[in-house]
């Protein structure tokens, strides 16, 4: 059977600043996906990832559909009007455009989609990450899909052996989608030559060379592209096929022990390690430190089964504890080099008019 895997996210509000949803605004979206939804979706998941809610859905609409699209935008709407009546901060803050017009991408939310046809057992993992960017997930998919120090399926699986084609955006540029197509492992290091700058190249999608089915779907929005001024960090999600053709739930969770280094963090200026976190867990520390949560499926003719929450389990309390740590270190070091990201990613924020006044009193030694 083919279907559509759709994650719809947006931020539309958050109680005591960038914390979590209020219940009241989570159950505005969940009623209203339950009953516009019906004839129109095939099942639906709603959850939090800090101040985000996502909206997953199944049917056979195919991607980038405009009744999906519309229903999760207006379901977002309906939730904004919520937050609104609670006070509740930030309300309708990634709804960057007023009308919708087709689909909701370059309006604000984040989406991630893909039309499969179902494998005989279809597991899937859907990853939400909060207060960073889409480039978060370019060292766990380099890893996982190209790596075997990570997923021995490359040395112990034939079809994982002939490797991955993937498509990588080039997300600074913006008068349309600028990608490029790589193989690993023949194209490896140009593919790490990109990855390497997770604030411009960002894997969009991988697909197999085995059996040429998509494996991967990230979201690539950039919100200060579409705004024009910071706005918000972008907290991407993910759709992520597994087993079989394709590397094994533990092949794609391995990488988040690292807890590396991303983008994001207090007023979406700074670095901070990626933790790994239960699901609707809420933000705290610094405004972070960065997280994603990860749920695993499996779809049948369109049905979900009820998530597994994967990062529920007593190692990942181990990780926790030690980016917790990675954090405090770099917060030690306040506003200095690394800690804050570079010049190119804070433009959009008020920093900018600082600057501008400080270069007119600049002056030429003689």
């Amino acid at each position: 059977m083919k279907i559509t895997l759709s994650i719809i996210k947006a931020d539309i509000g958050s109680i005591g600043g960038h914390i979590k949803p209020s219940q009241k605004l989570l159950q505005t979206v969940k009623d209203y996906i339950e009953e516009k939804g019906e004839g129109l979706l095939i099942d639906s998941y709603i959850g939090h990832t800090g101040d985000d809610i996502a909206i997953l859905s199944t049917h056979q609409k195919g991607v980038l559909n405009k009744e999906i699209h519309k229903l999760c935008w207006e379901a977002f709407l309906a939730g904004t009007e919520a937050a609104k009546s609670q006070g509740l901060y930030g309300a309708g803050q990634d709804l960057l455009k007023t009308a919708f017009s087709g689909n909701v991408k370059g309006m604000g939310p984040a989406v991630a989609e893909m039309e499969i046809e179902e494998r005989e057992a279809e597991p899937f993992l859907f990853f939400a990450a909060d207060k960073t960017d889409p480039g978060v997930y370019n060292l766990p998919l380099y890893l996982s899909f190209a790596d075997p120090m990570y997923a021995p399926g490359f040395m112990l699986s034939p079809k994982m052996k002939k490797g991955f084609k993937f498509v990588i955006m080039d997300v600074a540029y913006t008068k349309g989608d600028k990608i490029i197509e790589l193989k690993a492992p023949e194209e490896l290091y140009d593919i790490a030559a990109l990855l390497r700058d997770p604030e411009r190249f960002v894997v969009e999608s991988i697909s197999s060379r085995a059996t040429g089915k998509q494996a991967v779907s990230v979201s690539t929005t950039r919100l200060h592209n579409i705004a024009g001024k910071y706005v918000g960090k972008d907290d991407p999600v993910t759709l992520v096929r597994t087993q079989k053709d394709f590397p094994a739930t533990g092949e794609i969770l391995s990488p988040y022990t690292i807890g590396h280094y991303v983008a994001g963090f207090m007023r979406g200026s700074h670095n901070g390690p990626l933790m790994p976190v239960k699901k609707n867990s809420s933000i705290s520390f610094f405004d972070g430190p960065p997280i994603v949560n990860c749920l695993a499926f499996c779809v049948k003719d369109g049905k979900l089964t009820e998530p597994a929450d994967v990062f529920d389990h007593p190692y990942w309390d181990y990780v926790r504890t030690k980016v917790a740590g990675k954090a405090e270190e770099i917060r030690r070091q306040g506003f200095f080099g690394a800690a804050m990201l570079p010049y190119s990613e804070l433009e959009y924020g008020g920093i900018v008019e600082t600057l501008k006044k400080l270069e007119k009193k600049f002056t030429i030694r003689k």
